[in-house]
């Protein structure tokens, strides 16, 4: 499988899987309703650590821009191949989201609230302060690059599902991030996880939707690239 597949059906995967257990969690009348952050932060964790025994041994399992352009500031990821990654990523987490308004197809109607709705496609902050939401988002996202990179390469799956625990690990770094940091804005940790749901959001016919919060779209952006380089620079140093 070339790479560049397997970016885009793992963030697809992932996406489906994490706004999934949100919109289990957040719309009416689902049988999940209500479940609460630790099923959220849970069904992410999930999301992420089975995106990656599905996919990661033919990319290296990104499937996140901020860990692909971390990489390539410390020299470990092509830049050509980063672009592309981006590309796939992002294109991912529009498929990701779109199938997720199809299965929960008939509790978008149900769901009064618009910001609720939105909610399952992208973060909003508990608090709206757009500098200390960043810091927020660079310091989770440090925390995923240094943890990922410190778990050792020999632990990453090279045959699927029978081999390695790195996926595992990962999805315990990404629950502990979770539960710990996750609750000024949701932790989006990822900006194909948050702008491609939130294009798709944009474009979809969703039952009773309202906007799509631009003016805090670029927060999830730029606060996890900035976390994902100093994650990479500090664990170079550091390493």
């Amino acid at each position: 499988m070339h790479s560049y597949l397997a970016e885009f059906l793992g963030t697809t995967l992932l996406v489906l899987l994490g706004d999934g257990v949100v919109a289990n969690v957040l719309l009416s009348k689902t049988k999940g309703h209500n479940g609460g952050l630790i099923v959220i932060t849970a069904g992410w964790a999930f999301a992420v650590t089975i995106a990656l025994y599905c996919f990661g041994r033919f990319s290296g399992g990104h499937f996140n821009p901020a860990i692909t352009i971390g990489l390539t500031a410390i020299g470990q990821f092509n830049p050509l191949d980063a672009f592309f990654y981006v590309v796939a990523q992002m294109l991912g987490g529009i498929v990701g989201a779109t199938l997720v308004w199809l299965a929960y197809l008939p509790h978008w109607a149900v769901t009064p609230d618009p910001a609720t709705k939105l909610g399952v496609f992208c973060n909003s902050p508990a608090i709206a302060e757009p500098y200390a939401n960043l810091m927020t988002e660079v310091i989770g996202t440090a925390v995923l690059m240094i943890g990922a990179l410190a778990i050792p390469p020999t632990l990453l799956a090279s045959e699927g599902w029978s081999a390695g625990f790195g996926p595992f690990l990962i999805g315990i770094l990404v629950w502990s991030i979770g539960v710990s940091l996750g609750g000024p804005t949701g932790y989006a940790i990822n900006p194909a996880r948050d702008l491609g749901p939130r294009l798709a959001h944009a474009m979809l016919p969703i039952a009773g939707k309202g906007g799509s919060d631009w003016s805090y779209a670029w927060i999830p952006v730029v606060g996890p690239i900035i976390g994902g380089v100093l994650g990479a620079i500090l664990w170079k140093i550091v390493y």
